[in-house]
């Protein structure tokens, strides 16, 4: 941990403003960049992820590295995933500055990193993270890779995090912790995976420049998966023809894709306690389980 006590700036926007206009960094829009400059919602992200000073840190895109600091203060490490060239280049003299000796800046595209896999690293000409088996990940995620990032993070498609804290676009953390009635693929992802948590909203006019559309912080807690890897296949091939036409009934959708009688799939669903007239987005995360695991053992 840093050995001083490092305070966010209470006039972020000024700080960010002017920091971009020395150093000549402008906002991608190519990459949906856009910088928080409301110190409240920077705290609100370290206290969701409750920062141990065992932990070691993963975040993803640091822009000027307000965030940063903060969880590198309370932190044993931090690991900084940043795109822009210009950013990565600047970020660690200036966390040097600050009296942090305890943050990695690495150049990258967090969707070409691998973590703790040297050898697939050098094979496949990506970039190898070293980080201890229990870390955990914070990040204001850039809009444009939400979805594909939290996937990778999730599902395992790099070692997984005990903890995810994440900042994202309003309509994605809604769908994150979505109820039944509401459900979509991305709340089954983050509900099978995790235990996902709505914290808070943060409006577009906490961001500079502003950008269209709301936020929030979600907080997503790990757990080990319950199928084995072949029911998850079944898993996901059903609910990726179930969603396939939102409006149409999961039964027609499931009979047609699957090629088999309505009636039946009315009986498997009946099985798993819904109503036979439902659509894919009513049935939870347990219910979608449950149902694999009766047309299994119907089908096989």
């Amino acid at each position: 941990m840093a050995s001083h006590n490092y305070q966010l700036n209470k006039n972020l926007r000024r700080e960010t403003e002017e920091l971009s206009r020395l150093y000549g960094v402008k906002p991608s829009h190519r990459h949906s960049q856009v910088f928080l400059i409301e110190p409240r919602f920077y705290q609100k992200l370290v206290e969701a992820a409750d920062i141990q000073p065992s932990d070691e840190v993963l975040e993803i895109g640091p822009g000027w590295g307000f965030l940063t600091m903060a969880l590198a203060q309370r932190a044993k490490g931090v690991t900084a995933i940043e795109l822009d060239p210009l950013l990565a280049e600047i970020l660690p003299t200036r966390f040097l500055a600050a009296g942090f000796h305890n943050i990695t800046v690495v150049h990258h595209d967090v969707l070409s990193v691998v973590i703790n896999r040297p050898e697939l690293a050098e094979k496949s000409r990506l970039a190898n993270i070293t980080l201890p088996s229990s870390y955990k990940l914070v990040a204001n995620l850039p809009y444009s890779i939400t979805s594909v990032c939290l996937k990778r993070f999730l599902a395992g498609e790099v070692a997984r995090p005990s903890l995810m804290v994440v900042m994202v676009q309003k309509e994605v953390a809604e769908r994150l912790t979505a109820k039944p009635g509401k459900m979509s693929l991305l709340s089954l992802l983050s509900q099978y995976y995790s235990d996902p948590h709505y914290i808070t909203d943060v409006p577009a006019a906490n961001f500079w420049p502003k950008p269209q559309v709301d936020s929030a912080i979600v907080s997503l807690q790990l757990k080990q998966p319950s199928l084995s890897v072949e029911d998850e296949k079944w898993l996901w091939r059903l609910a990726r023809i179930g969603f396939s036409s939102r409006r149409k009934m999961l039964k027609n959708n499931l009979s047609a894709g699957l090629l088999i009688e309505e009636s039946a799939v009315s009986n498997y669903l009946t099985q798993v306690r819904q109503n036979v007239n439902c659509r894919a987005q009513d049935l939870s995360i347990n219910q979608w389980i449950e149902l694999v695991g009766v047309f299994k053992n119907n089908m096989i």
